[in-house]
């Protein structure tokens, strides 16, 4: 062999091991960008556009029942994405809210283990100072009495419903000591609802209802808001203060609960909703809510006047060039004291992203983890997004986020101060929460 034979071998050589380790270094640089995922990313930024505050929010977590919980992190994060404080719980976890006082409330997920499941309060660091069991699913909400409204569940025999078991939503108001002062269960209001938006029962998964199990949770309620001060309620007692808005999300059906009487005595959405979350009454006595589009394929959020039932403002972007708000079940919609609206998008698929593409591929084949991405953004009334964040799972038994809300500095401040008197709570051990009694 020739000089030049072998020198031509060696830079062969020489280019197929640089080849190779360039392979090598991609690949490794892939696998472990894969196995450390960012959890939170910040896309949109403008603080002169947007609402100053906090951002509360949970990855809903399954609870299979085992000897221990499921681990997760209940995050505040501030308007550049890093974690102001976060609460470590053992368990599911479905809906976290803020209290003024520094605690926060947290449902347990309607699939969730039942003798683990309910609905508890948790003090800055994690340690349960309330609890109380129930099939909590979906919503809760805190009365200006201090007394706490919360949705549940109940598997029953309900022949006005349907024939057989069906799922019922229960509402149920308790004191701090729970003491039951107030209950209201969804199968006695049924001709009401007949009345109102002409559905018939008994149900026989009728064509045009968002129905998944036939008639087994024919309602599915995801919604229990009570209505605070607002601007219908003086054209229309319907809207009182103190009055209940619900969403029965496989009716495609909001509607309102007399809190006296118990009756439901306005409804609206069958045959213009399409599987909807989170109706909450605004002080302009409008009703904002995220219309899903679970079969329609887009999303939406729409005010509605309730006392005209116009749509008088919506946001989707269906028809932009790039379309990507459309989260069929799951999301919110929380109306901000500047005007703009915060929007929690519980499904986000990534669209002509081939990089995340190959690291949910490496996740999915290489380490068995599924990859769940949420969208939390705010928007202004015409439409443009002013902060956009995007929140990334990757393990078993992980979901989407709910739910989030954004809360101002000063409401976030007793949590704080708080905090500030106490240990730091990264050091704290994750205990298991006892079965709720």
């Amino acid at each position: 062999m020739t000089a030049a034979a072998r020198k031509t071998i060696k830079r062969i050589l020489a280019c197929l091991g640089l080849g190779l380790l360039i392979l090598v270094l991609t690949s490794s640089y892939v696998i472990f960008k894969a196995h450390n995922c960012e959890p939170i990313t910040i896309r949109i930024n403008d603080p002169d556009r947007s609402y100053q505050g906090y951002t509360l929010f949970a990855p809903v977590v399954d609870d299979l029942g085992g000897e221990l919980d499921t681990p997760n992190t209940i995050y505040l994060v501030d308007m550049n994405g890093e974690v102001a404080h976060r609460w470590r719980v053992l368990g599911s976890v479905q809906l976290p809210r803020l209290r003024s006082n520094g605690n926060l409330l947290y449902t347990t997920r309607d699939y969730s283990f039942q003798p683990r499941a309910g609905l508890r309060e948790i003090g800055p660091f994690g340690d349960v100072v309330w609890q109380f069991k129930c099939r909590a699913d979906h919503d809760f909400a805190v009365l200006p009495n201090d007394n706490i409204l919360v949705h549940h569940i109940e598997d029953k025999e309900a022949p006005a419903v349907s024939a057989g078991q069906v799922r019922c939503p229960i509402l149920t108001e308790l004191t701090p000591e729970k003491d039951v002062v107030w209950q209201w269960r969804g199968e006695e209001h049924l001709d009401e609802l007949t009345t109102l938006v002409d559905i018939a029962f008994p149900l026989s998964n009728p064509e045009g209802k968002h129905i998944f199990d036939g008639v087994f949770d024919w309602a599915h309620n995801n919604t229990c808001s009570v209505i605070g001060k607002n601007e219908a309620a003086s054209k229309d007692a319907r809207f009182r203060p103190g009055n209940i808005l619900f969403s029965y999300c496989n009716l495609n059906t909001i509607g309102v609960i007399d809190k006296e009487s118990g009756r439901i005595v306005w409804a609206w959405g069958s045959g213009i909703l399409d599987g909807q979350h989170n109706p909450r009454m605004m002080e302009n006595g409008h009703i904002l809510l995220f219309d899903n589009g679970t079969e329609r394929g887009y999303s939406r959020v729409i005010e509605l006047d309730p006392l005209s039932k116009q749509i008088v403002w919506e946001y989707n972007d269906d028809e932009s060039d790039n379309p990507q708000f459309h989260s069929r079940y799951l999301s919110g919609a929380q109306p901000l004291p500047n005007g703009n609206v915060f929007i929690c998008q519980a499904t986000y698929r990534l669209k002509d992203d081939r990089v995340n593409e190959l690291y949910d591929s490496v996740r999915r084949r290489l380490f068995g983890r599924p990859t769940q991405r949420s969208r939390l953004f705010e928007v202004t009334r015409s439409g443009q997004v002013v902060w956009e964040m995007i929140v990334t799972q990757s393990a078993e038994n992980f979901h989407e986020v709910y739910q989030a809300t954004r809360y101002s500095h000063a409401y976030v401040q007793p949590l704080f101060d708080r905090i500030s008197e106490g240990d730091n709570s990264d050091t704290r051990p994750l205990r298991s929460l006892p079965y709720v009694r």
